[in-house]
């Protein structure tokens, strides 16, 4: 199964379980779990890129035009290279990859130069999304961007309809094998200013708002 199949598979699981909690009335996580799931990078980037099945990269080989491909990384996670043949690609780095790729070349060409560069990102197409479920005017999902926050996922949806309680919303984060549910005390935010509680939003984050009890 290829990664992008199970990503999407490990979504699904990941917002049922915030929509059940949601419905079911939110419970928070311990203070010493909220605390390390907001000690974690909220940034979009991360220190190394990691291949994946549907990503497109450019195999530039300096010289050799020949021999410079652009081409996707298949279900299996390998790509076809001249000359090289198949090279796996799923798993690794860009640099990893034209590491592999220049060693096997170098049985061809003396001293290789080769780069790869990551034109299409497909397979974070899930995982670097952020998403507001619950009372919401429009439930959305989008990508991740650098700086954003609760507030602007909350604004990103509309604002809330009128059976949200706002101050029981969550903020579910994956850390590790679990996730976290993190209180987010949205009408707060809007009517008293008061922002300790307008986190910043990492990929994968959902924000779920709850609806009142009548």
């Amino acid at each position: 199964m290829s990664r992008k199949y199970l990503t999407q598979g490990l979504f699904v699981s990941f917002m049922a379980v915030a929509l059940a909690t949601g419905c079911a009335g939110p419970s928070a996580s311990s203070p010493d779990k909220i605390q390390r799931a907001l000690a974690l990078d909220t940034r979009d980037s991360v220190d190394q890129y990691i291949l994946g099945a549907t990503d497109v990269v450019r195999v530039s080989v300096w010289r050799n035009e020949d021999l410079s491909i652009s081409v996707p990384v298949r279900p299996d996670g390998k790509i076809s290279v001249p000359l090289v043949g198949d090279v796996q690609a799923s798993g690794r780095t860009p640099e990893e990859l034209a590491g592999s790729i220049r060693a096997s070349l170098a049985e061809y060409i003396r001293e290789p130069q080769v780069s790869v560069v990551v034109t299409s990102m497909g397979s974070h197409e899930f995982t670097d999304r952020v998403r507001v479920t619950g009372a919401v005017r429009q439930p959305v999902s989008i990508p991740h961007r650098s700086g954003m926050t609760v507030l602007d996922m909350f604004l990103n949806a509309g604002g809330a309809n009128e059976f949200a309680a706002l101050n029981k919303s969550m903020l579910y984060r994956k850390v590790g094998n679990e996730v976290v549910a993190i209180p987010v005390k949205l009408d707060d935010i809007l009517s008293k200013g008061q922002v300790e509680t307008n986190y910043s939003m990492r990929p994968g984050d959902i924000l779920t708002i709850p609806e009142r009890s009548f």
